[in-house]
């Protein structure tokens, strides 16, 4: 049974860690974050380091995705019999073990050897479901094999060639992914400061290119094969990868590519939300990138909840990713109007420090988090917590009704 299957998750995970304290064995993954994320730039090269780490121009939204949070106090009840917990929750018509998904990152080479392999070994073996970006270091197919029966979403980066979008959307059907996720808000490159000083694009040295190399459509834009001139191939990456020419009708297009439900990812206005779902979507990904596209953007959080507005009767589900670092964490977001919540660059610090055990154990931490802050607060089911869970903490001053809801 993994984890995400034990109906008390949080209580085994800490049993298991003090067991092992009594024993002399700490943790070969920090705990905290903030420990985490030292552990992991330590052990990358600085380029990597700065790059997973790194965000746009000042990294002003980076830091607003953290402090975004801090507005939210979390509420709790007592005395409701919070011996028996579910972290099942439904989207895209999907039941999911636990509302927590590993976000799509690419490269993950960058970070370890073995790369969106470990990644997708420590979510098996943790129960958490995982997105691929299309900027793998390994095949999707590989991947996807490696995650077994784990619920599985390909990321979709839209490339200007609509055969090797159409291929792909192809490939990933065949390889048993669950649902595409369409990220939209890299019409261009983002302006950060970090990378261009060090002048470090990843898909230069060949790295994240895996799904394109072996792609039958991508090789056809080719006038030679990656094996014989991969410099060449890698130009011809980096002028097909986008398309900033993209606009809302072309999105009635990928609908018609595939069967899969499609999300539609890096949405931080309801109107766009609302385009979203007219044009096919089946849900949306309230995202600003982990802040790294723009530098000043209003934090994911705050965009949260007039998005799940938007879209609370129309059948499309909210996901959520930008800032997310805890379980409790996650629950705030859920609460805030998200049906399920990315991780990212946790488990990516994860598996810089100890590869798929690292994956593994931070997912384990984040879930035991969640579900012991779900017992504390008296709340015994993801799926029913709602705007009860947390107050404004601007309000709890200025009116002394706040909590009397």
């Amino acid at each position: 049974m993994s984890d995400a299957e034990d109906g008390n998750v949080g209580e085994r995970r800490q049993r298991e860690i003090f067991v092992n304290g009594a024993a002399g064995v700490e943790p070969d993954v920090p705990i905290s974050f903030e420990a985490l994320e030292e552990a992991a730039l330590e052990v990358m090269d600085d380029t990597a380091a700065d790059y997973v780490a790194g965000g746009a121009g000042g990294e002003n939204t980076v830091g607003r995705n953290r402090r975004a949070f801090d507005r939210w106090r979390i509420v709790p009840r007592f005395l409701r019999d919070v011996s028996e917990r579910d972290l099942s929750v439904e989207v895209c018509g999907q039941e999911l073990p636990v509302p927590l998904m590993l976000a799509p990152i690419g490269i993950q080479s960058i970070a370890h050897e073995d790369a969106e392999l470990a990644t997708a070994e420590g979510a098996r073996e943790a129960g958490v479901p995982m997105v691929l970006s299309s900027v793998s270091s390994e095949t999707m197919e590989d991947v996807a094999e490696e995650l077994g029966e784990t619920p599985k979403w390909f990321q979709l980066y839209w490339s200007s060639e609509r055969s090797v979008a159409e291929s792909f959307l192809d490939r990933a059907e065949a390889a048993g992914y669950d649902a595409v996720v369409v990220t939209v808000d890299t019409p261009v490159p983002g302006w950060k400061e970090r990378d261009l000083q060090k002048g470090y694009v990843p898909q230069l040295d060949g790295k994240g290119v895996a799904n394109y190399f072996t792609d039958d459509a991508f090789r056809e834009l080719l006038d030679q094969p990656p094996e014989d001139n991969e410099f060449g191939a890698i130009q011809t990456f980096l002028d097909a990868f986008g398309d900033p020419s993209l606009t809302w009708d072309d999105l009635d297009w990928l609908r018609e590519q595939t069967d899969l439900p499609i999300v539609v990812k890096g949405l931080l206005h309801p109107d766009d939300a609302r385009r979203a779902v007219d044009h096919g979507a089946d849900g949306v990904i309230v995202s600003n990138h982990g802040g790294r596209q723009v530098d000043g953007a209003v934090s994911a959080l705050e965009a949260l909840p007039a998005v799940a507005a938007a879209l609370e009767d129309t059948g499309a589900d909210v996901l959520f990713d930008s800032g997310i670092r805890r379980g409790a964490e996650a629950l705030v977001a859920v609460a805030l109007g998200a049906d399920a919540v990315c991780l990212g660059r946790p488990y990516v610090y994860g598996l810089a420090v100890d590869g798929a055990n690292g994956v593994e154990a931070v997912c384990e931490n984040v879930l035991a988090d969640l579900d012991l802050t779900m017992g504390l607060t008296g709340r015994t089911a993801v799926a029913d917590i709602d705007r009860e869970f947390v107050v404004d903490e601007r309000r709890l001053f200025a009116d002394p009704t706040a909590l009397d809801r």
